[in-house]
């Protein structure tokens, strides 16, 4: 049994758009974690738990529940931070060549658990994953979850057009291999399968269907997509489909939006699509450091807010710069400040923990630190470096002339400066996964 002494914050609910007042936050300052053999949090207390617990004084430090990345390609880690291009020039220039080195086994089993191993590092332990139109890549990943014990949406990558023949599959193959995929994978330990369209660009009318037909046969399924990222796709995908009103209208009519639809970005949506997101449960994942990287837009996240459908945060590597979600969170404020709004410290630390898991069905398992769940945890130093470090004693009142500042003050500095460098250990169940040396 552990037990972990920190100040320990997650979330009980959405706070207030807009709002700095704790309505929904959780805040447990020096506070012992208590996790039982199987796993699950078990509840949290002041005391100390006695000797026949394993105690961890961090006392200090932060305790969050890990980040859930509800957008990231995993075989891109090959292309991040490639210089020059737009949506549609990135894929044909660096993605689809790194994806067509996935077709050897040994390339795509080393890549999923380096990837995986990078997302513990960054203080991800959950997320929904695009691998590769390779059957293996798929196949890769939900080992090295397994392995790791980690909680994995993932699925085959869907292309049967618009790319090159290497990554090009076709309706009856695709479907075979989703079909074994699901039945290997889908629901053992904590692996779930998406059916994973690339985008409407790379898929046909047939295998659309297709993907639509998978998830109404088989219980549970998730569904991943890109929607309406950058102007010049959605042109191209209206001329694929003159027939649909817009571009999500694609996938609704092929029965592909419900309430366990992922759909990455969502920055060219009119009204009618926000209430279609809304109406079918489908959400976006935000994926704010993506979008400013290649010029794709800036998401509308007060119009999201103000239609009532969900909003998740997503590192989406390699167009997004950084796996670590403190850095996507940055990011994301910046987004909504041109747009002339300001996101909040709650608002966006809940959209990458507790929203994310209600998003995708899963807040009964991860994305907070209550009762009964899965004890996913990231142990966080408040500041590294001089600049965080005075920054923190300021909001903390520990230096001379200053007083101590709201809560949102210090959450909201340490949000905007730290990174990965600021994480101290992650566990995974309750199992220890990383862990840095020593303290900054």
């Amino acid at each position: 049994m552990l037990a972990i002494r920190a100040d320990l914050l997650d979330f009980t609910g959405a706070p207030s758009w807009g709002s700095t007042v704790l309505q929904n936050v959780r805040w447990r300052p020096d506070h012992w974690l208590m996790v039982g053999r199987d796993g699950r949090i078990v509840g949290a207390q002041t005391e100390d738990p006695g000797p026949d617990w394993q105690r961890h004084d961090h006392r200090g430090r932060l305790l969050m529940p890990g980040f859930i990345d509800t957008h990231v390609h995993a075989p891109q880690l090959d292309v991040i931070a490639s210089y020059g291009t737009g949506l549609l020039d990135w894929l044909d220039t660096y993605t689809f060549p790194a994806e067509q080195r996935h077709a050897d086994l040994a390339i795509t089993t080393a890549a999923a658990a380096q990837f995986l191993d990078a997302l513990l590092a960054h203080g991800t332990t959950s997320a929904v994953v695009f691998p590769t139109v390779h059957k293996a890549s798929a196949e890769a990943l939900f080992s090295a979850a397994t392995a790791r014990g980690m909680r994995l949406v993932t699925g085959k990558v869907l292309m049967d057009r618009n790319a090159p023949p290497a990554l090009c599959d076709d309706v009856a193959g695709a479907e075979r291999d989703c079909e074994d995929l699901i039945h290997r994978w889908h629901g053992q330990g904590r692996n779930r399968y998406a059916v994973t369209v690339r985008f409407a660009v790379t898929s046909t009318p047939e295998q659309l269907a297709m993907a639509g037909a998978l998830g109404r046969r088989h219980a549970g399924l998730y569904m991943q997509t890109h929607v309406a990222e950058n102007r010049d796709e959605v042109a191209l995908v209206a001329r694929c489909y003159p027939e649909a009103r817009s571009y999500l209208d694609v996938y609704h009519r092929h029965g592909l939006l419900h309430e366990r639809a992922v759909l990455a970005h969502g920055i060219w949506l009119d009204a009618t699509d926000r209430a279609l997101l809304r109406d079918t449960g489908a959400h976006i994942a935000h994926s704010p450091s993506s979008n400013l990287f290649l010029g794709s837009g800036l998401f509308d996240w007060q119009a999201a807010v103000d239609t009532g459908h969900r909003v998740s945060l997503a590192s989406d590597v390699g167009g997004g710069t950084s796996l670590s979600m403190l850095r996507t969170l940055a990011e994301a404020y910046k987004v909504q400040a041109l747009r002339g709004t300001r996101l909040t410290a709650w608002s966006a630390l809940h959209a990458a923990t507790l929203g994310a898991a209600q998003a995708l069905g899963l807040a009964s398992e991860i994305g907070h630190l209550g009762t009964g769940a899965v004890a996913d945890l990231t142990l966080w130093d408040w500041a590294c470096g001089p600049v965080a470090l005075h920054r923190d004693a300021v909001a903390r009142g520990a230096l001379p002339g200053c007083t101590p500042q709201p809560l949102h003050a210090r959450v909201f500095a340490w949000m905007t400066l730290a990174d990965e460098r600021n994480l101290a250990a992650a566990w995974v169940a309750g199992r220890p996964l990383y862990q840095r040396d020593a303290r900054p």
